[in-house]
């Protein structure tokens, strides 16, 4: 029976006969290399004893189609996480970057080469008072810091810091990586300034201390105040490096979001603080180190440094997100506006739109936003939600996945759920529309 169904394949020369009008609109080679790669699907489909399947024409047409179409697409966030990590974290406006060549290392002033960092550079030392760097991401930061300050020596750091983020980073596996030798002190629920204190050597380099952003201990715990880490810091002439995940530089509290603000680590006397660009800042992925102009300088003149450096795009989109954040434009940073949004708004958004689709079964009911993102963690917003009585919840979730735009949104208690804190305003027609096509 495989014999037979294999020997009834067609050939190469025949499909590509058959799918001659492609070749006018595809490389002809690109047509070839699908073919084959769609035979040998099918070879290896009737050898494993599956069924027919598509026609390797269908197979053909719908692969080039899909090489056509970006892989990388707008969706709508229905899910009501704000910092959404497989939905690219903090949602972006649009940038318009003017096209052609960029300012992006020449200084149009003296008319020489500048530097790339310079379009944030001044940014970030008004929002945080001291000079900043950036690089592609936090994890990167994390590694630069301990490679140029503490490669070759011991970092101090509480076993209840050594922390694992998303995509197994783990505070012990980079430490290893970038030279420096892992010294733990205290417990996973109690460290004391004695601890480190205890630890400290000729070998020491760097007292680490790291914000848990994903998850939190609570019940009979201690640890040390930033404060008296600094003060240990500056007796023993050793630097304190605090990485603080999350990247918080607006105080968000009124609005339900209780994480440190990175002015506030440095004004306690910390040496250098990192963190994220894409999480609570609202930029683009980014990892930023900011701290002492020594220490900075040292960190820059790293040749990870390069390695690491942003590209202009990532470069403008961090600029922008700075420049609003500096001039307290916060409804200009989408993440920051979706936390700040009242519930009492998001009932009426809900409202409104409940009210255009009369075709299905819905109400709009209480529920909670979070923040996502490996931020905030136990930490809740108070909103209201869609929530939509389907047949099938499972098939409704994903027909709108298969929406053009996606829709992303989530099931609860057996019903499709959409929170309109995620949504732009201006995707509520495309959103309406989505859903009266359940």
């Amino acid at each position: 029976m495989e014999t037979e169904r294999l020997r009834e394949l067609p050939a190469v020369h025949e499909l590509i006969e058959k799918l001659a009008p492609l070749t006018q609109r595809f490389p002809r080679a690109l047509v070839v290399a699908e073919i084959r790669r769609a035979l040998d699907e099918m070879r290896g489909d009737i050898l494993a004893g599956h069924p027919a399947g598509l026609a390797p024409e269908t197979r053909v047409e719908r692969a080039l189609a899909a090489i056509e179409k970006p892989s990388l697409r707008r969706v709508i966030n229905a899910t009501g996480v704000v910092l959404h990590t497989n939905l690219g974290r903090a949602p972006l406006e649009s940038i318009t970057l003017a096209a052609g060549y960029s300012n992006l290392e020449y200084d149009l002033a003296s008319g020489r080469r500048g530097k790339r960092d310079v379009h944030t550079a001044a940014l970030l030392e008004r929002l945080l008072g001291a000079p900043g760097i950036t690089v592609n991401n936090n994890a990167a930061a994390v590694f630069l810091a301990l490679h140029e300050l503490a490669a070759g020596g011991e970092v101090v750091v509480s076993r209840g810091e050594l922390i694992e983020i998303g995509d197994g980073f783990r505070i012990p596996e980079i430490m290893a990586r970038s030279g420096a030798v892992l010294r733990e002190v205290g417990t996973t629920n109690r460290t004391r300034i004695e601890d480190y204190r205890a630890a400290l050597n000729e070998r020491t380099r760097l007292l680490l201390r790291v914000h848990p952003s994903n998850f939190r201990i609570s019940g009979f715990t201690a640890r040390p105040e930033l404060k008296e880490l600094t003060a240990l810091g500056r007796e023993r002439g050793l630097p304190v490096y605090e990485d603080l995940g999350s990247g918080c530089l607006v105080d968000l509290r009124e609005f339900g979001v209780d994480e440190p603000l990175a002015s506030e680590s440095l004004k306690a006397g910390a040496d250098l603080v990192s963190f994220s660009g894409d999480k609570l800042l609202g930029g683009p992925q980014a990892g930023i180190l900011a701290g002492k102009p020594e220490l900075v300088a040292r960190l820059r003149r790293n040749p990870l440094f390069r390695a690491l450096r942003l590209d202009k795009l990532i470069y403008g989109a961090l600029e922008r997100t700075l420049r609003s954040l500096l001039l307290e434009r916060w409804d200009e940073v989408p993440a920051l506006r979706m936390i700040r949004q009242p519930a009492e708004r998001i009932r009426a958004r809900a409202e409104a739109l409940a009210a255009r689709l009369p075709g299905l079964r819905l109400q709009t009911v209480p529920g909670e936003s979070v923040i996502g993102g490996g931020a905030t963690p136990e930490q809740a917003i108070p909103t209201w939600l869609i929530a939509i009585d389907c047949a099938d919840a499972v098939a409704a979730e994903r027909r709108l996945r298969q929406h053009q735009p996606p829709v992303v949104a989530r099931i609860q208690d057996e019903r499709l759920v959409l929170d309109l804190r995620t949504v732009l305003e201006e995707e509520e027609e495309t959103l309406a529309g989505a859903l009266a096509a359940l």
